[in-house]
């Protein structure tokens, strides 16, 4: 028994507090970072960082190379996370001051130290005081790198020995789920020695920025005003970091919702599985104490005799729960909260483990005073047991001896030696299936969400950058054709990405501009747009600016100011600073409306991007593969004839299968838990059902027995027991089975809504027709012992004993 308590407290314990500790974990991890509010991507060389760092709302500001490439030795050629370096010394000190889980921050004045993130130590197996090599380019061959069509060539600069100084955690300088390679960060002093190798020869690189505003995200629309008026620019970039801050809190305020329900499960299993255990103690145990009455023993104090050693066994187990609840908090918070828990390691959480493991104990005890005070008064009452209404009309109805006998035992609880745990039995049996079935309907939802990008809004398979910053990198009029041509290619858009301001706040326009057949955006509200008037908002932008369908919107761009009517909400394609509900849908006549081609200080598109949707079936990489082949003498001519060395083209890069969306990930995370629930409910299930069928055998041997020695074989007592399996099994499929499913859909729902993504109620009909026959067979095999034992019952011992 105490074993039993120590793995039902431990696992109410560990769940409640990394439930605990997994919710706060972002709100801890700003409270010491300093945390940036937004990063400013203007993309512009030469760009006045000083008079930005003057404005009012500015708390903080630091700036990154954003045209600083350098080679990382000791990772493969796929790795991605080497950092912008930092362009002065304010970070790491006034804005994303880090947590340092291991060694130290890098010295500023320094070029040859760097920090990494958690992920990057355990993928490559480098950690503090090991080497990396940093290879750079020369300020000749930086400068042609800020060109994106040119594939980057061999380092030919200085080679930096840096050293590994600190494995760090901050807001920007975290992970992401689904993130396999972790990031590297250099120092501040790596732009300070080596700046004409990062910043180019004209020394015009692009510096890029992050900033904390004094009052957080309610200063933004005050920041982008007063940061248009300086720059003389309305289409520079954001990156709402309070907003992915806000979102990353949502996602671990669930799974701590999800690691509560966890815990509730796990207590109602303890509940079910220890309490029966309990009050199987204390109801014999007072049994047993009947022969005391005789001499005085009172029944308060025969129900604290009774009570006394499920109470210390509890208490034991409580003391070894807590302790194993701690040896687990090594591997909490879970998912998202994961990374960005400022304290990994063992925790402990005293008031999880004094209210658990004092609360435990004292319900062992109740509940064992009251199963042998319910023992002892149902030996003196007269009252006569109560019957199954369904077991009298099966016997009405003519059914066999077994079938009849079978029912009661399921159904009616019996009074005093013959009491048998009837409503634990089926409550467990409903809420096993009710919680199989509801995670099973839930999975499918997730399978459902993960299986289809056009849920998060992603309708085409196929993207490749035609532009950057004004500037087509390959003859676009003749390519698109080409695209639209290719056999297993069903609609192609020709997508131009530029930030309007709207509200206060950016937007990040794309342009719905088919070549042939459209690219039908995922709407959750209303229409595309269609005029050059029109605009279909994504939903958190709408909702951030307060808006809703058919009301008018002023959008300012390079153009000047343009009133437009929201005709729908719509996911957008996710781009480098924009997630798929933030931004919106413009036709082509309306980006020209609102976007100067001609603009001195702006480019008339940020990116010129290519969509491609494809046949269901056909393979992305292949079909981009063959594209790519088919264009390249387009590409190479066009090049040659503008005067380019087309050797230095990357045209195998043209074109490329579409990312995931990146909170599609988030979405996987959430199905491990309700799995474990599951399981979890499931042995509620089967212990409930389990100690009913060998209680009812036990305690009721005397009905048995009579019943046999009025003519009843053994075959037709097993079948006593296979009948009470299956009435169980039957109550909690048919109670269970409708209730798993709108539970899962529910709670589906729930997590679509919030995510967001496109609901699609889930079926999962394979599983819930499976549901039927696992748990009647699994009910009969519970009966096998219980239905052997009635077989093999002797008879006459029983008769005699009682």
């Amino acid at each position: 028994m105490a074993l039993l308590v120590a793995l039902a407290a431990g696992t109410v314990m560990t769940a409640v507090a990394g439930a605990r500790r997994g919710a706060t974990a972002v709100e801890r991890l700003q409270s010491q970072t300093l945390p940036a509010t937004v990063a400013v991507l203007p993309n512009q060389p030469g760009f006045d960082w000083d008079a930005v760092r003057a404005l009012p709302e500015v708390e903080a500001l630091t700036t990154f190379v954003l045209t600083g490439s350098y080679v990382v030795d000791e990772v493969p050629p796929d790795f991605f996370g080497a950092g912008f370096p930092p362009g002065d010394n304010e970070v790491f000190r006034t804005i994303e001051r880090p947590i340092v889980l291991d060694g130290r921050l890098p010295d500023p004045s320094r070029a040859d130290e760097v920090v990494i993130s958690p992920t990057f130590e355990e993928r490559y197996g480098l950690g503090v005081g090991d080497s990396v090599t940093l290879r750079l380019y020369t300020p000749q061959t930086q400068d042609q790198l800020a060109f994106g069509s040119i594939e980057l060539p061999e380092p030919d600069g200085p080679v930096v020995n840096a050293r590994i100084v600190g494995v760090i955690r901050s807001p920007w300088f975290g992970e992401e789920i689904g993130d396999e390679q972790g990031g590297l960060s250099p120092s501040p002093g790596l732009v300070a020695r080596y700046g004409p190798n990062l910043l180019g020869a004209s020394g015009q690189g692009i510096l890029n920025a992050l900033v904390r505003l004094r009052d957080g995200a309610a200063d933004i629309p005050a920041f982008r005003a007063a940061l248009e008026e300086v720059s003389g620019r309305s289409d520079i970039d954001f990156m709402d970091l309070a907003e992915e801050g806000r979102h990353a809190s949502e996602v671990t305020r669930f799974e701590a919702d999800a690691l509560t329900a966890f815990a509730a499960a796990a207590g109602a299993a303890a509940i079910f599985l220890v309490g029966q255990a309990v009050a199987r103690y204390a109801a014999s145990s007072a049994a047993d104490l009947q022969v005391l009455r005789a001499v005085g023993l009172t029944v308060g104090q025969a129900g604290l005799a009774a009570a006394a050693g499920p109470a210390m066994a509890a208490g034991i187990g409580s003391l070894a729960g807590a302790a194993a609840s701690v040896v687990a908090s090594r591997w909490f918070p879970i998912g998202t909260a994961a990374l960005h828990e400022p304290s990994p390691g063992f925790e402990m959480d005293p008031p999880v483990l004094l209210a658990v493991g004092m609360l435990t104990p004292v319900l062992a005890a109740l509940g064992a005073v009251a199963a042998a005070r319910l023992a002892l008064r149902s030996a003196r009452s007269e009252q006569g047991p109560q019957r199954s209404r369904l077991a009298a009309a099966a016997r009405r109805a003519g059914a066999s001896v077994p079938l009849v006998v079978g029912i009661r035992f399921a159904l009616e609880p019996g009074r005093g030696r013959q009491a048998v745990p009837v409503r634990p039995a089926l409550v467990g049996a409903v809420v096993g299936v009710l919680g199989v079935v509801a995670t099973f309907t839930f999975s499918h939802g997730v399978d459902d969400a993960a299986g289809n990008p056009s849920r998060f809004g992603q309708v085409h398979q196929i993207e490749g950058y035609l532009g950057l910053d004004g500037v087509d990198l390959v003859p676009v009029p003749e390519l698109l054709p080409l695209l639209a041509a290719d056999p297993d290619v069903t609609a192609v858009n020709d997508t131009r990405v530029a930030v309007a301001e709207a509200g206060g706040r950016p937007v990040t326009l794309f342009t719905l501009d088919p070549v042939d057949a459209p690219l039908r955006p995922v709407l959750v509200d209303g229409r595309a747009p269609q005029t050059p008037a029109e605009v279909a908002l994504a939903p958190d932008s709408a909702e951030s600016m307060g808006l809703s369908v058919g009301e008018v919107v002023a959008m300012t761009g390079t153009a000047g100011v343009r009133e437009m009517t929201v005709t729908g909400l719509a996911f957008v394609p996710e781009g480098a600073h924009n997630n798929y509900i933030t931004g919106g849908w413009v036709t082509a006549g309306g980006y020209d409306t609102l976007f100067d081609p001609n603009s001195a200080t702006s480019p008339a598109f940020k990116y010129h991007i290519v969509m491609l949707a494809i046949r269901p079936g056909a393979d992305p990489a292949a079909v981009a593969a063959r594209i790519v082949t088919a264009a390249t003498p387009l590409v190479t001519a066009a090049a040659e004839a503008a005067g380019m060395d087309p050797s230095q083209l990357d045209t195998a890069s043209m074109l490329y299968p579409a990312d995931p969306p990146s909170r599609l990930a988030e979405i996987r995370q959430v199905r491990t838990l309700p799995v474990f629930l599951a399981g979890f409910l499931a042995v509620l299930a089967l212990g409930a059902v389990g100690h009913a069928l060998a209680t009812a055998v036990r305690r009721r041997r005397h009905e048995v027995a009579v019943l046999r020695a009025l003519g009843m074989t053994r075959r037709q007592s097993r079948s006593v027991v296979v009948t009470q399996a299956t009435v169980l099994a039957s109550a909690g499929l048919v109670v269970g089975l409708p209730l798993g499913v709108a539970l899962g859909r529910t709670v589906w729902r729930y997590v679509a809504e919030t995510t967001p993504l496109v609901y699609v109620a889930p079926v999962a009909a394979l599983a819930v027709a499976l549901v039927v026959p696992v748990a009647l067979v699994a009910a009969n095999l519970l009966a096998a012992w219980p239905s052997q034992r009635a077989a093999s019952m002797r008879v006459g011992n029983v008769l005699r004993a009682e």
